[in-house]
């Protein structure tokens, strides 16, 4: 498991830790990138006191298919929040245009859609490079901040 700086943020103060079920889907397209957000997901959950039964892990092929797993995670009802885990690189055509408005659309329907929320974690960047540094590199762990959020909107009371 990847080693993270999580004193970074705040403990998120829960209520109800030995309650909590969240659902992590991760795209195994770079998982390079998508396997340490994840795992740095996974660390702070658990250092919030969630053990691994209430932690599950759904990997789908790409960052694509986030949208329709996600969806059928909120129709489950089996989660308090779920985490869209993907990476998305730019090359030479408009592709990496169409996979991100997707996913970007489709999660933010599911938001708008279902009570259980669902947290975006998906980089969308230019290099490898860029990736690997925002997915536990030098520029820190995309999935840490996430779980925090995930945490955080577990919480939520309107």
């Amino acid at each position: 498991m990847a080693t993270t700086n999580l004193s970074v943020y705040e403990p998120v103060q829960l209520h109800n830790a030995d309650a909590l079920r969240i659902g992590i889907i991760v795209s195994r397209w770079n998982s390079f990138s998508t396997y340490g957000m994840r795992d740095g997901a996974r660390e702070v959950l658990e250092s919030h006191g969630l053990s691994a039964k209430q932690v599950e892990i759904i990997e789908v092929p790409g960052a694509f298919e986030l949208s329709y797993a996600c969806a059928r995670a909120c129709e489950s009802k089996k989660y308090d929040a779920i985490i869209a885990i993907g990476c998305v690189i730019r090359g030479e055509t408009a592709h990496f245009d169409y996979v991100c408005s997707g996913v970007t659309q489709g999660i933010t329907l599911c938001n708008i859609q279902y009570p259980t929320p669902v947290i975006f974690c998906v980089l969308t960047d230019d290099t490898k490079e860029q990736s690997i540094a925002r997915s536990g590199g030098a520029l820190g762990n995309k999935g840490v901040e996430a779980a925090v959020t995930a945490l955080e909107m577990t919480q939520l009371q309107l």
